[in-house]
């Protein structure tokens, strides 16, 4: 098998269904989503089985529903069946809700970073939060994009935070508050925040 066609040597690329520019708002969308997908595994890689199997689990069903939701952005066929579905969506807010739980209460915001892992994690939030935008700019030019990938996404980058702070407090890292940030969280969440925003 050979890993080069040629066929995008003239600034094209296939999806399913079709070609469009390699430019294209949608292959940026999906092509982020591969981003934040090697960032999940790159942090796979610094964690101990020991200490996090739990999570090295999520992050192995996540990495699958990565490649879902990039598969189904890329799906240009009439009534393509989607691979993702809203269980992936309730999970993460399941959870999102326990690792809150497991973490010390937070009122300001953070600096990313810490352990390795959760500086790699903190890095797939802002990634994922690109491919949500991005998703979010392709549904101004198609509305037949699933609202499931816009929900995924949103409650990934969730996710990832909750996870950075879980990874941190497990090895016994604090998180660095940002000093000029004020109040702006209530028992992990912000005041303001609303589940789905």
């Amino acid at each position: 098998m050979k890993l080069y066609t040629r066929t995008g040597d003239k600034g094209k690329t296939s999806l399913i269904g079709g070609r469009v520019d390699k430019d294209d708002i949608r292959v940026e969308a999906y092509g982020t989503i591969d981003e934040v997908n090697c960032f999940v595994g790159q942090a796979v890689t610094q964690l101990d089985g020991s200490i996090f199997q739990d999570i090295l689990t999520d992050l192995e069903k996540i990495q699958h529903e990565l490649f879902d939701c990039g598969g189904d952005l890329a799906n240009v066929s009439n009534n393509p069946p989607l691979k993702l579905t809203k269980d992936a969506v309730s999970y993460l807010e399941k959870r999102i809700d326990d690792m809150i739980e497991e973490a010390p209460e937070l009122e300001r915001f953070i600096l990313p970073g810490g352990t390795p892992p959760a500086a790699s994690i903190h890095i797939a939030r802002t990634v994922t939060r690109r491919a949500e935008r991005l998703v979010v700019s392709l549904l101004k030019v198609d509305e037949n994009i699933p609202e499931t990938a816009l929900q995924f996404l949103n409650r990934l980058s969730d996710y990832f935070f909750a996870l950075a702070r879980v990874i941190n407090f497990r090895l016994n890292q604090k998180d660095v508050e940002y000093i000029r940030s004020a109040n702006v969280f209530r028992g992990g969440k912000r005041k303001e925040e609303t589940k789905g925003e």
